[in-house]
């Protein structure tokens, strides 16, 4: 008999209420944290997300993370030795953002979430496909199917700027002594307008970024590695470990790759999977075993326009 009632919810997200054991009121949307089942009945969601929704969730937490980095480079430049703890502090603003983002998603003070998890892309745009039965009245069914992954990105963007703006201008202002008045804030200018563009690209594209990120992740992380090289004219390997800083941006952008290259093969067979982390070196040694190959032919075409 239940399922019979439920079964005339029209729609892909509509559903009914249990109450008490017994199905209640009328098709509707269903509470948060809750989602229709095949019955069209709310079903509460239990599931622990999956191995791909973390490394999703760990894209989204690293995006404003890299953004600050890039900001904090390029106002610093030469001009200030301040910027390593600076990046140490926009590290632990969105360290601890990401804690309290944690522990304030049910259940609430525990680092682990419940999740009702990600069956297809419509999923993450339940707004467009409020059902109109008679094509004049529409039962508005809009929540969110993907929880908690469509909130959660929007809640600890919120911590990580006011964390930002608790600490940031007080820290800077007594560590970046090298910087002038007007560039010593430019870090925390920038962050105001990344961090309003970041959250309509997750309320906006947040979906479809959800499939697309391993392979948004390997391609920038590819072209930023060549600008990279290219700019600080890095054409072999000792050049590579003139300076420690390329280091770490080698490695930054080769624990990137890894990041990507798992998060596409979900690491469903091991035995298969695992062996492709070997290809992660692999561009940074093509560019430099080519730029050996380039530079005696650059060389020349210098000389010849010399004479």
């Amino acid at each position: 008999m239940t399922v019979a009632i439920s079964s005339t919810c029209p729609g892909l997200y509509c559903g009914r209420i249990i109450t008490n054991g017994s199905v209640e009121g009328e098709c509707g949307v269903c509470p948060r944290g809750e989602r229709a089942n095949l019955q069209k009945i709310c079903e509460r969601c239990t599931k622990s997300p999956e191995l791909y929704d973390w490394l999703y969730l760990g894209f989204m937490a690293m995006l404003p993370l890299v953004l600050h980095w890039f900001f904090i480079e390029w106002y610093s430049g030469k001009k200030s030795s301040s910027a390593l703890l600076q990046h140490l502090i926009a590290m632990l603003e969105c360290s601890v953002s990401a804690v309290f983002t944690l522990l304030v998603t049910e259940p609430v003070g525990n680092f682990s979430i419940r999740s009702c998890g990600v069956q297809m892309l419509s999923d993450w745009y339940t707004m467009l496909y409020n059902p109109s039965p008679d094509y004049i009245n529409t039962v508005h069914c809009t929540q969110e199917a993907v929880y908690p992954l469509y909130t959660i990105v929007l809640i600890y963007y919120a911590f990580c700027l006011v964390l930002m703006m608790l600490l940031r201008p007080l820290l800077v202002k007594k560590i970046a002594c090298g910087l002038g008045k007007s560039d010593r804030f430019k870090s925390i200018y920038a962050a105001l307008y990344f961090f309003p563009i970041l959250t309509v690209l997750q309320a906006v594209g947040g979906g479809l970024l959800y499939y697309a990120f391993p392979y948004l992740m390997l391609v920038l992380s590819l072209v930023t590695l060549a600008v990279y090289m290219s700019a600080s004219e890095i054409q072999s390997f000792k050049n590579l470990l003139a300076k420690k800083k390329r280091l770490v941006v080698l490695f930054s952008h080769w624990l990137l790759h890894a990041y990507g290259i798992i998060s596409i093969s979900r690491l469903d067979k091991l035995e298969q999977d695992l062996p492709l982390l070997a290809l992660v070196p692999g561009p940074a040694l093509f560019y430099i075993a080519t730029a050996k190959f380039t530079e005696p032919s650059r060389i020349l075409s210098e000389a010849g326009n010399g004479h």
